[in-house]
């Protein structure tokens, strides 16, 4: 008999819970650059809904919640990567995203990083 265990091979999706997806997917693509991957009709009226950056294996999807959960603003766990923290930070605040006023920067091992909100108030970050 084999001792082998299944093993989990990757984090395929994070889902965060929206009530508007349609505004969700323009912040997210719009202003945060991520490519809409799926965007299919599922259930009763319900959509599902991906985005990932560039060709990044794991999506983030933007779902509606389950029938009856009332929404809160969350912080979701979700930490996104940029070569340059301090040029997409200001992007972004330029672009009108609930940023953190500065970028923070402790040293190492610490790397540079920054908190935003988006349209429905989740926190997310971005790591340099």
């Amino acid at each position: 008999m084999s001792t082998t265990k299944t093993a989990v091979e990757k984090v395929a999706t994070v889902i965060v819970p929206v009530r508007d997806q349609d505004a969700m997917i323009d912040f997210y693509v719009e202003k945060l650059g991520l490519t809409k991957r799926v965007d299919v009709p599922f259930g009763d009226g319900y959509r599902w809904v991906e985005v990932a950056p560039g060709d990044a294996e794991t999506t983030i999807a933007l779902a509606p919640p389950p029938e009856g959960m009332e929404l809160e603003p969350q912080q979701t766990g979700i930490s996104f990567y940029s070569s340059d923290v301090k040029a997409y930070h200001a992007q972004l605040k330029a672009d009108g995203v609930d940023v953190d006023e500065e970028v923070q920067e402790r040293g190492e091992p610490v790397p540079p990083m920054f908190w935003f909100r988006d349209p429905e108030g989740n926190s997310l970050m971005v790591v340099g």
